[in-house]
């Protein structure tokens, strides 16, 4: 399975052409995404209009919305976190943390184009794509 992280979704919705949109595409119509609930709240987050949030949540929830925190996440997460800062690595953003952290677990590749995940990449075994 695919995580799409919202990097991605927001560059494919703004018709920004990038590797990873081009992934995205080609992904599409497939039963390999998924989009994580805490995704879909940053997509929607940035509609600027009612028909644009409700023309995109119609087509995210096309896709298999899964959980990504939970208990056991919200436990490993800060583990992931102090180990890498433990390495001189500072993770800016909580969300990231989770998102890798749902991926390693889950055994999730990840598409992203943010390079906050990149250590998670370096250090604690995350697979992208």
């Amino acid at each position: 399975m695919i995580l799409v992280d919202s990097s991605v979704w927001i560059d494919y919705f703004r018709g920004i052409g990038t590797p990873q949109t081009d992934n995205l595409d080609r992904f599409l119509g497939t039963d390999w995404l998924v989009v994580g609930d805490l995704i879909l709240t940053e997509v929607l987050q940035g509609c600027a209009t009612d028909r644009e949030f409700t023309r995109l949540t119609n087509l995210l929830t096309l896709f298999p919305v899964v959980e990504l925190g939970g208990q056991d996440i919200a436990i490993q997460a800060p583990r992931n976190f102090r180990t890498l800062r433990r390495l001189g690595i500072t993770v800016r953003k909580t969300i990231d943390a989770i998102i890798a952290t749902r991926c390693i677990q889950s055994g999730y590749f990840l598409l992203h184009s943010d390079r906050d995940f990149d250590p998670f990449v370096q250090h604690l075994g995350l697979r992208v794509v």
